[in-house]
């Protein structure tokens, strides 16, 4: 697959994912030299690169690391020289604070809290041969086992990430004749899609995309706001570790707009991928299958009785169903009960529209995978968009299918996916609107739905990085 980051170089043979244990490389421009041919560069089979003269002297040249303001976050793509958030976002951490809140004096202690995505549960159900539920609930055994105090489930923080969405969207429509880029607005919940369209189309994307918060942060202002208050902690005596499908979640808890100056502290302290809890289980010698279940921490849950309740619209968070429902209803008082997809050239690229006497009223589109994200970004650019709306996803086949979800071993990574989707899907299906949770932490912590509070703490911005001379924008 051809990969056409730049206009400049084409990157070829890549598939969307770089595993987080792959050294990750750019070329180094190599400078002609009075007098002389052009040098060619050779790559030999271990990944070495040399240099090869036209007299046929050859030396090895030094390969250049990626740093994050390089990157052009891959879906799944962090770099081994990364060494600072390595160590800020793994497993070790949480053991270091886990380690030294049993020995430290009670004043000096963290309250752990651990946010798990949906997401990853599923693919931990899939991996041990479980029920969600029971998945839920032997997963927060495990963790109050070794110290962790609270383990909550970002199905809930969702709920606002959705809410916002709907209302934003609604918004935009309305004001589309003011402003021209106003529409379509893409989703913002996945941070590859962020940090790639951040440093590679900057200013000009920015305006399409939602600044609805992710559930990761949205549970982070409620973890390290609302929650300590509730506990009488301030929130950097708090340790707040998510579980999620992507290594590109440590990206986005270590942007600066998540971090609290007041306290020094960032709203999600630690993000841990399903893979490296696989990890965890395997260093500590148990099999999550083993683990004698506990109660599920009510609040914070999407949990009722025995079931677990999950959202509408397949395993990316199903941004595009809940607006457009939410749109036809409230823009034209329709309302939708199934919703039909279009697929176009692949399944990562979808359409769905709502019509009346031969009108289209709303055109919306999922884009997954940066194949996708490209052709959607250059008709953007080329005026050609007829969409409404766009649940844009770094990942092939969305969440579910993230680089930090576990890799399949005995059967193939579709039939992998497949069990993954299929269970994901079973739990109770809940709308937003209805959440008196919801609705009450709206009133209690936000001082209402349209509160300056509301807007200041379920949102966020987003920033054009300036493009610097590196590898990827040479002209070979």
């Amino acid at each position: 697959m051809a990969s056409p980051f730049s206009g400049a170089l084409q990157l070829t043979d890549l598939d969307d994912f770089i595993g987080p244990s792959q050294d990750c490389i750019k070329p180094m421009k190599v400078e002609k030299k009075l007098g002389k041919g052009t040098a060619k560069i050779q790559i030999e089979d271990d990944g070495t690169y040399f240099q090869v003269n036209q007299d046929g002297g050859s030396h090895k040249l030094e390969k250049a690391k990626i740093s994050l303001n390089d990157c052009l976050a891959c879906s799944g793509c962090i770099t081994s020289a990364e060494s600072v958030l390595i160590t800020q976002q793994s497993h070790e951490e949480l053991d270091k604070v886990l380690n030294f809140n049993k020995s430290a004096e009670p004043n000096q202690q963290k309250l752990v809290v651990i946010s798990v995505s949906p997401q990853s549960r599923a693919s931990l159900a899939a991996k041990f041969q479980l029920t969600l539920l029971d998945t839920a609930k032997k997963l927060t055994a495990f963790f109050k086992n070794r110290g962790v105090h609270y383990v909550f489930d970002t199905t809930f923080s969702r709920n606002f990430s959705l809410l916002e969405s709907q209302r934003e969207f609604v918004q935009r429509f309305r004001r589309r004749t003011e402003s021209k880029q106003a529409l379509p607005m893409l989703a913002s919940a996945c941070p590859g899609w962020i940090c790639y369209a951040e440093k590679t189309h900057g200013s000009f994307i920015i305006p399409y995309i939602s600044t609805a918060k992710s559930p990761q942060q949205v549970m982070g202002s409620l973890i390290k706001d609302h929650f300590a208050q509730q506990q009488h902690l301030t929130p950097d005596k708090i340790y707040h570790v998510t579980v999620m499908p992507c290594y590109d979640k440590k990206l986005e808890a270590s942007r600066s707009d998540f971090f609290n100056q007041q306290y020094q502290t960032r709203d999600v302290d630690c993000v841990i991928t399903t893979g490296e809890i696989l990890r965890l289980l395997e260093q500590e010698g148990v099999s999550l299958s083993d683990v004698d279940p506990a109660p599920l921490d009510a609040e914070f849950s999407s949990v009722s009785g025995e079931e677990l309740l999950g959202h509408h619209g397949g395993g990316s968070g199903g941004y595009l169903e809940h607006i457009f429902r939410h749109a036809a209803q409230e823009l034209f008082g329709m309302q939708v009960d199934e919703i039909t997809y279009k697929p176009l050239k692949n399944k990562d690229f979808q359409e769905v529209t709502l019509e009346k006497d031969g009108t289209v009223l709303l055109h919306f589109a999922l884009a997954y995978g940066f194949r996708n994200i490209q052709n959607l970004v250059q008709k953007l650019k080329r005026g050609k968009s007829p969409y409404h709306y766009v649940e844009v996803m770094a990942c092939p086949s969305g969440c579910l299918n993230g680089g930090g979800q576990i890799k399949a071993e005995a059967i193939s990574s579709k039939d992998l996916l497949q069990q993954v989707e299929k269970l994901y899907e079973m739990v109770k299906i809940v709308v937003p609107d209805s959440s008196t949770e919801i609705k009450e932490l709206y009133e209690q912590w936000l001082k209402g739905e349209d509160s300056e509070e509301a807007g200041k703490t379920l949102h966020t911005q987003y920033h054009a990085v300036e493009k610097m001379s590196t590898g990827f924008n040479i002209k070979w």
